[in-house]
């Protein structure tokens, strides 16, 4: 009976510990974050998806709260469908290059 209070106290005591440490991050954090990551991206839009998806996990985590920004670099039609797709998510944005940039087909 002694070695389960012990191991509830370690428990609480533990836990504890864990939303303090979690509150005072919260309050250190800054509200707003004027902070972009812009991802280039060219070609097909390889591991575009994996970038984005790692920075939005550092945006539900807590974090990072900035905005993602895929700046097209030359993208052809399959990655351009790609960007546009993630584009559509909460907290990433598309930026695409004029016409006269883009990379002429063969």
């Amino acid at each position: 009976m002694m070695f389960f209070e012990v191991l509830l106290s370690l428990l609480a005591a533990f836990g504890l510990v864990c939303l303090i440490w979690l509150g005072v991050g919260w309050l250190l954090l800054p509200l707003r974050c004027p902070v972009r990551i812009v991802l280039e991206a060219r070609g097909g839009g390889e591991e575009l998806e994996q970038g984005v998806r790692a920075l939005l996990w550092l945006r539900r985590t807590g974090l990072w709260r900035g905005t993602v920004v895929i700046r097209d670099g030359g993208l052809d039609d399959q990655g351009l469908a790609l960007a546009r797709d993630l584009s559509l998510r909460d907290g990433v944005r598309l930026v695409q290059c004029p016409a006269r940039e883009r990379p002429r087909e063969k």
